[in-house]
């Protein structure tokens, strides 16, 4: 018999290294396809990939369009202030010049833009917008900006009459519209029939040069008739501003070396405005005379420092401050309402959430240790309010709180207060925190029971067996498994409570009421959605501050729903 032998070689068994030898002289491993392996499982990855990315787009586009977006865009409104500087283009540019420290009222210039840009904004319906915006800064600025809107066609219509009466052509729309464009818009404009795209307006050549406040006043008005009116300029009279400029260019410039359009009729306007009886009206005088308020330096300061895109003033505001030239200022004592509301709203948001754990944990106990049929009759009992509507239970509360109302009557019936003497338990923080403790109780009493119905009763059981009363069965061995449910109810109920609105807005009256209804009175009363956004935005800070303080301390990990 021939010996055995464990060398391959001999045998001529393979071994790894000819195995791989071998591999590498006929190629990769191939696919069924032919295709390489490594190839082919990659591809069979990606595509894995691009289903389970397809199944979940509609919920990530969901939640983009209706969670991402609205909070992107609070923190953009919280800082938005485009429209001081959209709406007074040229006065924030005068304002740069001016030194708002001096006390003094700033120049000529200035006055010359704010007429420009109110009378254009009040055109376009946008001064009274802007009134509103600076109103809330400065209290009486919108019923300065709406006069002014009014009254500041009364400086172009001295113009226009005086004009007038030289040749009553200057108040109608072909003498204008002749000498301003250009030759062949003007042929486009009378070859325009109504119903087709009003022709782009294109001044005269060289006649920005002669009249150049002229051309840019009615230059911004032909726009105004293309776009917003959808007008043919040779039917529309032009704005009185124009007339202004008209005067102002007249008095400024030599006209004599004009030979377009109605190069008469202008040189006739030029010895006008010479003559010693024309007319003329002081633009600073004349804002003085819509409301001495233009004549206060404090208007001008709040327009200068709100002009910039982006302002901070929101958030000072929110902060119970106010910018000022020398910097952030707290606001006076009476003014203050914002840290008070910060306060009162987190203080009843901890007092809520106590006041639910001390109420749910007992149920969450029974329901997780009672028979399988008590539980679940008691379960009903607790998901029973979510059967009614919100608005329903809080009207209620209002019902059965107030001082004529079920509780005090039960109170007087069984002689605990005298009839004179009923408890005032509404529109009040009491209120509040009694209504929302009931309404928020499920939601504390839920992750508590999912954590319990999870703890072994054997547990508690042998802690008893080896000598242990039941307090301390309870306190040393069941509560500690059951605080992960304690923390995770109380995170759902107090970010719910810190952001109620509906509750405290029926039963808080004046002293229980949230920050989130002065967010609400901004967004729907006043208008004001800077300032909306501003308080939203540091009441999503202080949320996200809290949870990240109880993550440090308790440990977000620790929290359980079951």
């Amino acid at each position: 018999m021939s010996e055995a032998t464990n060398d391959p070689a001999q045998t001529g068994g393979p071994t790894p290294e000819t195995a791989l030898a071998a591999a590498d002289q006929k190629g990769p491993m191939l696919a069924a396809d032919g295709t390489p392996l490594k190839k082919s499982l990659a591809r069979a990855l990606r595509r894995q990939k691009l289903r389970a990315l397809m199944l979940i787009a509609p919920l990530l586009l969901f939640v983009l369009v209706t969670f991402i977006a609205p909070i992107v865009d609070m923190l953009f409104r919280s800082v938005e202030n485009q429209i001081v500087s959209d709406t007074l283009p040229r006065t924030v540019v005068a304002l740069e010049d001016w030194d708002a420290d001096t006390g003094e009222l700033p120049g000529d210039a200035v006055f010359q833009a704010a007429y420009e840009d109110i009378f254009y904004a009040a055109e376009r319906k946008l001064h009274t917008r802007l009134g509103t915006r600076l109103n809330y800064e400065m209290t009486g600025v919108s019923s300065l900006f709406r006069k002014s809107g009014r009254g500041l066609d009364d400086i172009g219509e001295v113009y226009q009459d005086q004009f007038k009466d030289v040749d009553r052509a200057w108040d109608k729309a072909p003498l204008w519209a002749e000498m301003m464009g250009s030759d062949a818009w003007h042929a486009q404009a009378e070859a325009w029939t109504k119903g087709e795209p009003l022709p782009e307006f294109e001044l005269r050549a060289g006649i920005a040069d002669v009249l150049p406040r002229t051309a840019a006043a009615y230059a911004a008005f032909a726009e105004f008739q293309r776009v917003e009116e959808e007008k043919s300029l040779l039917k529309e009279e032009p704005w009185t501003l124009v007339h202004t400029a008209l005067y102002q260019d007249l008095a400024a410039g030599d006209v004599s070396g004009y030979t377009g359009p109605h190069a008469a009729e202008l040189a006739e306007l030029d010895a006008l405005v010479a003559s010693p009886d024309f007319e003329t009206v002081d633009i600073r005088a004349a804002f003085e005379d819509i409301d001495e308020d233009w004549m206060d330096p404090e208007v001008w300061t709040t327009i200068k420092m709100y002009s910039p895109n982006y302002t901070s003033g929101y958030f000072l505001n929110a902060v119970d401050m106010q910018k000022t030239p020398e910097g952030a200022e707290f606001r006076d004592e009476d003014e203050r309402i914002y840290g008070l509301l910060f306060k009162r709203t987190i203080f009843m948001s901890l007092v809520i959430t106590f006041s639910c754990i001390m109420l749910a944990y007992p149920v969450a106990y029974l329901l997780a240790n009672l028979s399988a049929r008590s539980a679940n009759m008691l379960m009903i009992l607790v998901l029973l309010p979510f059967w009614t509507s919100l608005l329903v239970r809080t009207s209620a509360w209002k019902v059965m709180l107030q001082q004529q109302g079920v509780i005090n009557d039960v109170l007087v019936w069984l002689g605990l207060v005298g009839d004179a003497d009923r408890l005032v338990m509404i529109n009040n923080q009491f209120g509040t925190i009694v209504a929302m403790t009931h309404i928020l109780l499920p939601f504390m009493i839920l992750p508590m029971y999912s954590v319990m119905a999870t703890i072994p009763p054997s547990y508690t059981r042998a802690a008893k067996s080896l000598g242990a009363t039941n307090w301390t069965a309870f306190w040393r061995v069941y509560f500690p498994q059951s605080i992960p449910g304690i923390g995770a109810g109380s995170i759902l109920v107090y970010i719910l409570s810190i952001g109620y609105y509906i509750t405290p807005e029926i039963v808080g009256g004046t002293t229980g009421t949230f920050i989130s209804n002065r967010i609400a009175y901004h967004i729907s009363s006043s208008l004001n959605w800077g300032l909306a956004a501003a308080l939203g935005t540091i009441l999503l800070a202080v949320v996200l501050l809290l949870y990240w303080a109880y993550d440090r301390i308790v440990g977000i990990d620790n929290v359980k729903l079951g």
